[in-house]
């Protein structure tokens, strides 16, 4: 990602009144850089050798902030830990069965859904959320090995 993204974000955070800890500012960066869709844990496991005196909890207080102010989405799927998106832009996430990889992808929101939903139920409906399932390619081929 650009460093652009990130000054926007930092801007977000400026206009937000929050303060930008060395900690904070590091989150932010692996969170924009990262495709994986991280854990707090996997956070901290990256940052830990930068910043030896940052807890778990810290990370997590960090990214509670940010999603508070809308940089970062907080995806739960099942019961697993929770993995972290800085991409709020509209879309949706294929997971693997096998080894839990978050890939996203991109569709024409389904805006139609939302509006049928709210016809059929009479719901005020706020968001929706798609996952799909499958099995990704590194994990295909595994499979094939074993075969």
């Amino acid at each position: 990602m650009s460093e652009n993204k990130l000054n926007e974000a930092i801007n977000t955070l400026k206009d937000s009144g929050v303060r930008i800890t060395p900690q904070r500012h590091a989150v932010l960066d692996y969170l924009l850089n990262s495709t994986i869709h991280p854990t707090a844990d996997d956070i901290y496991k990256a940052l830990e050798g930068k910043f030896p005196n940052m807890s778990v909890a810290t990370v997590y207080n960090n990214l509670r902030v940010l999603r508070e102010i809308g940089l970062v989405r907080e995806l739960t799927y099942g019961d697993s830990s929770s993995r972290f998106d800085c991409n709020t832009t509209e879309h949706y996430h294929i997971i693997c069965d096998a080894c839990g990889r978050i890939v996203d992808f991109h569709y024409p929101t389904l805006d139609e859904v939302e509006s049928l939903a709210e016809q059929v139920t009479g719901f005020d409906v706020s968001h929706h959320r798609m996952e799909i399932y499958g099995k990704c390619e590194d994990c295909q081929q595994l499979q094939t090995q074993k075969h």
